[in-house]
């Protein structure tokens, strides 16, 4: 089977950091698969919040998480802290991409790149709906 790529933006918009968790490690001893995602989905919610967004509110939208993708490039180990840069991209009609690098803070070695897909969703209808143009014309111009 051949490996998944993921091509990474140029530019990040955002930088957050955390810390890995007793709860983060796997029985291997490092940050876990799960425990990745998780730290992708909170560094998301800080992203939206600094524009005072949530992933309920997006100008009067929701939005919900259609696919992603890790791909693993180090081990990070409890009391680590783990900078996570994102950034938006790749825009559709319903949606877009939310790019991440994971990265140690003190060594600055790469953990993790991974990619959330986005569509935005009118939770009041039950539908999928077009991407509020606010929303794109505030990121558009940082993806290019």
């Amino acid at each position: 089977m051949a490996r998944v790529k993921l091509e990474m933006p140029r530019h990040f918009t955002f930088t957050t950091e955390m810390p890995v968790r007793i709860g983060d490690i796997n029985y291997g001893g490092h940050l876990g698969n799960d425990a990745v995602l998780s730290m992708i989905h909170e560094a998301r919610v800080r992203f939206l919040k600094q524009y005072q967004y949530s992933e309920l509110d997006i100008e009067g939208k929701g939005l919900v998480l259609t696919d992603s993708v890790i791909i693993y490039k180090a081990e990070s180990f409890h009391g680590e802290e783990v900078q996570v840069d994102v950034a938006v991209a790749d825009f559709n009609k319903y949606g877009c991409d939310f790019f991440y690098i994971l990265s140690n803070r003190k060594t600055a070695v790469e953990i993790a790149h991974a990619k959330t897909g986005i569509v935005f969703f009118d939770y009041d209808e039950r539908k999928v709906v077009s991407v509020p143009e606010a929303f794109r014309e505030r990121f558009i111009k940082v993806a290019d």
